[in-house]
């Protein structure tokens, strides 16, 4: 055998290991542009190491920093009927979801869940706009039923968080149905009298600011979250008109009387704690 041309390969065993992306070991702040590390993220809440502006938090990272050891139970939501309308922009909605549910590992844009917090019981149904724009639709919609009447048979405060861009427009008047039929929900919800809490993200607009959330016996904002229902681009261009500086922003709500708090994401827990403590007690 020429030794040469006829060898035997050798079995090299290749380890390879998962290698983070650049874009996901680095999020870059979008109020003063500081890249910062992911990992210092999460253990800062997803707020910016430099500014303290409120980046986009994964909801099931912001559950876990809201319930006592992170731990809650997600309560299940009765199916509905898929794509009812067979809906298709440049692609079919159905692929829009099959691609959404991949991207988030949700079912759909929220999740319905229970827990304690500070040794209290709390529901809470939390929106995900990382899902579709956090858009409702009847899924969402059945969620928020879902959450009033589990705090309501079970006695508990509920909590929205809430972060959308609205009704769902793949799903047409099925996703604007859904505003009437969330705020019939919650409107019975407060006839136990036990408090009913929003938490406002950014952003919150469209048909979602405009039905179940505006309901909340207190309203929370975080800082700089964008609220209102139609944007305000669309509205300067409506009224052709200059807006005031802040328009639509948390901060300009609380001056004009629109929210009743303006709490940072790390103090969040603790203030809802003695909220929850007042009215409830313990």
């Amino acid at each position: 055998m020429n030794w040469l041309t006829n060898f035997v390969k050798p079995k090299l065993k290749v380890i390879k290991s998962k290698i983070l992306k650049k874009e996901n070991l680095w999020l870059k702040c979008s109020s003063c542009g500081q890249m910062n590390f992911r990992k210092d993220l999460e253990e800062k809440l997803y707020m910016c190491s430099n500014c303290d502006a409120h980046l986009a938090m994964p909801i099931k990272e912001r559950l876990k920093s809201l319930y006592d050891k992170g731990q809650y139970e997600v309560k299940s939501i009765p199916k509905v009927l898929e794509d009812p309308l067979s809906f298709k922009d440049k692609i079919k909605y159905k692929d829009r979801l099959k691609m959404a549910r991949k991207k988030t590992s949700n079912n759909d844009a929220i999740l319905v869940v229970n827990g304690k917090i500070n040794d209290m019981n709390l529901v809470s149904a939390a929106m995900d706009f990382s899902f579709m724009g956090g858009s409702m639709g009847m899924e969402v919609g059945e969620g928020i039923v879902v959450a009033s009447k589990l705090a309501k048979d079970i006695k508990s405060p509920l909590l929205i968080i809430a972060s959308s861009g609205g009704a769902r427009m793949q799903e047409g008047i099925l996703s604007l149905m859904q505003m009437p039929r969330t705020v019939a929900a919650i409107e019975i919800f407060k006839e136990t009298k036990l408090p009913y809490i929003v938490l406002f993200t950014n952003p919150v607009t469209g048909g979602v600011s405009a039905s179940f959330t505006m309901l909340g016996d207190i309203l929370i904002a975080e800082p700089d979250a964008l609220i209102g229902f139609a944007g305000p681009r669309v509205i300067k261009k409506t009224v052709n008109e200059e807006l005031p500086e802040g328009f639509q922003k948390s901060e300009y709500l609380l001056e004009h009387g629109m929210m009743d708090l303006i709490v940072s994401r790390n103090e969040f827990k603790n203030k809802l704690s003695n909220i929850l403590k007042h009215l409830v007690g313990n």
